[in-house]
């Protein structure tokens, strides 16, 4: 099974870009299912409904969120509608939608997770307690799980990579926008990349414009950002996971 995982779309123009690309690049690369995370698709804060709509239809299996999933109230309902939209299972369980879904991949069952880091970030329920009672309570409801770990910190991501190494077969993170070079199957099997960057806006400041963060930086005076037209490139991961053992066997950066 090929899964393809790309990071948080940034933008209509982002949004745009998958409209375009997105099916032919899942053709050619082979993937049997396709994760992104919406996280910013609505101009950064958050994401709408036609939003979300427009990145299934370009070829998406499933979106998860992070920080700014409530950004937009009108995503309410279909959080809590919707299987192929999951928001941090680690939110207060009054939140709107659901952490988790299982997804059928040709026969297969696919636990997707979607949890949110909390060092440099909200204070929000440990995601490692979080996800080991997920785990529990799905345990016998699949055959392999994924998991989006949308944090700040590259130490908590890798930390939480190795705490579930065996148990989620991949794991990837999101949020910072920047690509890592860490891609790896770690020790027990499990495919893992710290970070798989954005779809959005090449020429700007992690898909914002770049005058208006420069500024932010120089002034410490708040504005808010915009994310700037211009060349849109999609930046993700795509994991080979062997069925029959359970393991991944290749975790390969994307980009288009």
């Amino acid at each position: 099974m090929k899964i393809l995982a790309l990071g948080d779309v940034v933008g209509a123009e982002a949004v745009e870009h998958l409209r375009k690309n997105l099916w032919k690049q899942r053709s050619s690369l082979d993937a049997d299912l396709v994760v992104v995370n919406g996280e910013n698709a609505a101009a950064i804060y958050g994401i709408g409904v036609a939003d979300a709509n427009a990145i299934l239809d370009a070829g998406a299996d499933l979106i998860t969120l992070g920080n700014h999933a409530f950004s937009k109230k009108e995503i309410f309902s279909m959080l809590s509608d919707s299987e192929r939209i999951i928001r941090p299972a680690n939110y207060p369980p009054l939140s709107p939608g659901s952490g988790y879904t299982i997804l059928n991949v040709d026969g297969w069952r696919v636990l997707a997770i979607n949890i949110m880091g909390t060092a440099l970030m909200e204070s929000l329920a440990c995601p490692f307690a979080t996800v080991d009672r997920i785990l529990e309570r799905e345990a016998g409801t699949y055959d392999f799980a994924l998991m989006d770990i949308h944090a700040e910190s590259t130490s908590e991501k890798v930390a939480l990579g190795y705490y579930f190494d065996g148990r989620i077969a991949v794991m990837f993170g999101t949020h910072t926008h920047i690509p890592t070079a860490d891609e790896k199957v770690l020790p027990n099997g499990s495919g893992y990349i710290t970070d798989l960057g954005m779809t959005g806006p090449v020429d700007s400041v992690i898909g914002a414009d770049s005058r208006t963060v420069i500024e932010r930086f120089r002034t410490k005076i708040g504005a808010r950002l915009t994310v700037p037209s211009g060349n849109v490139e999609a930046q993700g991961a795509l994991f080979d996971l062997d069925t029959s053992s359970g393991k991944v066997r290749s975790v390969t950066r994307i980009k288009f």
